[in-house]
């Protein structure tokens, strides 16, 4: 059975992918190993990841297309709080976090709800868009394994991924004063993930994209 890596996310607008590119540059210049946020690496928010049989990814896309017919993304108030990285080995992967309010802790459960049909529990890296074969994969694996429950409800994080970086310059990063700004979602898209949880190949959109 194929099995596909996917998240269910919202795509922000251009005041939170100006913020995000700006601090993205700044790990890069760096660490210049680290990603860039463009057309392969995608700023979002991610809602749900799972894993789903390949074969039902129109009907996946169909469900995720019911519930954002109700909640149209570009209604949801965002509010940035501030940095935070996760650290590995030496290195860490940066983001900006998100207030998670009412609202987009149940536009998470109905995403959830419309995608357990679909789910299965585990994929392997084929799963990934590039079947890649990195010291990473195993943790992005299991963290979609574990997104349910481990970053929903109570436990979910809402953030904008901006990048890999040396742990002294994202301790540099934290640690600097923030200031909280407001944004919004501009649309709604379910993308196969890469390695590191990137977005990277988009599936379906609210704007009425599919490739």
């Amino acid at each position: 059975m194929s099995v596909t890596a996917i998240d269910v996310l919202l795509d922000p607008d251009r005041v939170m992918v100006g913020k995000a590119s700006v601090a993205n540059a700044a790990l890069r210049a760096s660490y210049p190993a680290g990603f860039a946020l463009d057309d392969s690496h995608a700023p979002h928010i991610t809602v749900l990841q799972r894993f789903v049989r390949t074969a039902d990814l129109d009907d996946v896309g169909a469900a995720v297309a019911g519930v954002f017919a109700e909640t149209k993304p570009a209604t949801l108030e965002l509010e940035a709080s501030g940095y935070y990285y996760i650290p590995w080995q030496d290195l860490g992967l940066a983001g900006i976090a998100i207030v998670p309010t009412g609202a987009l802790l149940g536009l998470q459960q109905s995403i959830i709800d419309a995608v357990r049909p679909f789910t299965v529990s585990t994929g392997d890296r084929e799963a990934l868009f590039g079947a890649p074969d990195t010291p990473t994969v195993a943790p992005t694996i299991a963290y979609v394994e574990s997104f349910v429950p481990n970053a929903s409800g109570p436990n979910y994080n809402p953030h904008v991924t901006v990048g890999l970086g040396h742990k002294d310059d994202l301790d540099q990063l934290v640690a600097d004063p923030f200031v909280r700004f407001a944004f919004r979602a501009e649309s709604a898209s379910i993308y196969q993930l890469g390695d590191l949880g990137t977005a990277q190949v988009q599936l379906w959109s609210s704007a009425g994209f599919r490739p």
